[in-house]
């Protein structure tokens, strides 16, 4: 048999990649895979052969990169570009027509419409990309700088590592261990004799921060997309058009819905209170922003928190233990 040669080696790693990335997106972004489990690690396991033959080809944003390696001594810290702010809560539709209140005030009777999102009780991300490819992730730290978990980042799975657009752009995400892991993870740490994690958000905030990320990779993370803070070559004028070019990158963008006024808000936050069990993560309540960037830019910020957005929270869940037995000792 003829010897592969390079040039027709690269050919056939880039096919390679791209089926990979469409039916990494298929399975993790759209939950709608093609092919079985042994079918894509079939691809895989050509790819793999193909990079070692030929480790010159290997790039940063391979899918073969996802499965972690390199121990780091230390998580690195990365400025972020812009203030990650948090956001003032609203408990209650009476904070929330409070809210509604002062967004009319500062408006004067300029017309808006509210986005409405789940608030994941995850880890905040920003992610940066560079010529189409994946190029950094970096915690909320203290909201002006956080720690450097590229490496980490590239182990999840519903996050692209390759876009189409090949501008400079940075986003901002919410990391999440969905419920079916967490229950999982927990399960072999007990058969493990090991302590198991108190919550998702625990579960990931730690997975997250593993210096080794063959660990990380492990834990089956997923992320939400919640916002384009940048765009090198591109403007837009609302918040749902954000996520349509989101989406069309191939994103996995959060849940959102739009709603014309703060009633609307208000029947869609009672709604997910009653429904947020049947979700595959957890939620500790909504987001409402509002949907016009122009009108942000004019409604403008504290120092601490967006004056147009908030978050609504739920009230603390209660759940009943019921005693099965008790033994008394003397």
């Amino acid at each position: 048999m003829a010897k592969l040669t390079k040039e027709k080696a690269e050919k056939k790693i880039k096919a390679l990649r791209e089926k990979i990335r469409e039916h990494e997106y298929k399975y993790f972004v759209l939950d709608d895979p093609s092919i079985s489990d042994a079918e894509f690690d079939q691809l895989m396991q050509k790819l793999i052969k193909l990079e070692n033959e030929f480790p010159e080809l290997v790039t940063e944003d391979s899918p073969t990169q996802r499965v972690g390696g390199e121990v780091l001594d230390e998580f690195k810290k990365v400025e972020h570009s812009s203030t990650m702010l948090s956001l003032d809560n609203a408990f209650g539709a009476g904070e929330l027509r409070d809210f509604d209140k002062r967004i009319q005030k500062n408006l004067d009777g300029e017309d808006y419409q509210y986005v409405v999102e789940h608030k994941i009780d995850g880890l905040s991300a920003v992610m940066r990309y560079s010529g189409g490819s994946f190029e950094l992730g970096a915690t909320r730290g203290n909201g002006e700088v956080g720690e450097d978990i590229t490496k980490n980042m590239k182990t999840i799975r519903s996050l692209p590592l390759k876009i189409e657009e090949e501008a400079e752009l940075e986003l901002r995400g919410e990391i999440y261990l969905p419920k079916s892991e967490f229950k999982r993870l927990n399960e072999i740490r007990m058969e493990n004799d090991e302590s198991p994690f108190a919550n998702p958000r625990n579960a990931a905030a730690g997975s997250v921060r593993q210096l080794d990320s063959k660990i990380a990779a492990q834990r089956s993370l997923s992320i939400l997309i919640y916002d384009l803070i940048s765009h090198s070559e591109r403007e837009f004028e609302t918040h749902l058009e954000v996520f349509s070019y989101l989406k069309e990158q191939g994103f996995k963008v959060n849940w959102h819905q739009s709603a014309a006024e703060i009633e609307a808000v208000i029947d869609i936050c009672e709604r997910w209170q009653e429904e947020r069990e049947s979700l595959d993560f957890e939620i500790d309540g909504l987001v409402i922003k509002i949907n016009n960037l122009a009108l942000r830019e004019k409604l403008g910020t504290t120092a601490r928190s967006p004056r147009w957005a908030v978050a609504y929270k739920f009230p603390a869940q209660q759940k009943t233990t019921r005693i099965k037995d008790i033994e008394i000792s003397l």
